[in-house]
């Protein structure tokens, strides 16, 4: 009997374990669609460090993100127990998609602009060598970028559902940062 409580007691702190790292330091995620190609591919699976969620910092320019796209809603830590991989076994009937993979273009006081197929962050192109081709800017736009906020683009700007539609991400709901693919 001592044996079968000593592998119970083993697994339970092995889960407990795995439950707290994944809240708290890293986590598992797969890339779904294709609008960081060709950067990341539909279906990769990346690591995400997700320090930077837990201490609430903001992320630099060009860091790859997870964010969530529900940026007209507060999050709460119920929502970082929800989302975990552990969890998710346990409880599979989660709501899908709004969960996205981009790129940090603008941080607070920032001011954003579109134009001649590029990117200006204060009044400067940026120099983009990740991006999968020129992008096609239909509506010329301009953004000041709000405290506690970050604007975030995907690396296929012709495909891609970022700030430009969902607006502003508060930087709470900047779920981590891409430490490496496998």
């Amino acid at each position: 009997m001592n044996e079968i409580w000593s592998w119970v007691r083993s697994i339970l702190l092995a889960l407990a374990l795995a439950f707290f790292t994944s809240v708290f330091l890293v986590q598992p995620y797969r890339v779904e669609g294709h609008s960081m190609d060709p950067t990341l591919h539909d279906q990769e699976r990346i690591m995400v460090s997700k320090l930077s969620h837990t201490f609430r910092s903001t992320p630099d320019y060009g860091d790859i993100v997870i964010i969530d796209s529900r940026v007209d809603r507060e999050r709460s830590w119920s929502d970082d127990v929800s989302e975990n991989a552990i969890y998710q076994l346990l409880s599979p009937e989660q709501p899908e998609g709004f969960l996205y993979v981009k790129r940090i273009i603008g941080k607070p006081g920032d001011v954003i602009e579109l134009k001649n197929e590029k990117v200006y962050r204060n009044g400067k192109p940026l120099k983009e060598t990740y991006i999968k081709e020129p992008m096609m800017v239909m509506n010329e736009g301009k953004w000041v970028v709000p405290k506690h906020h970050v604007f975030v683009m995907g690396d296929n700007r012709n495909n891609s559902r970022d700030s430009r539609e969902i607006g502003f991400v508060p930087i709470d709901h900047v779920l981590g940062k891409k430490i490496f693919s496998e």
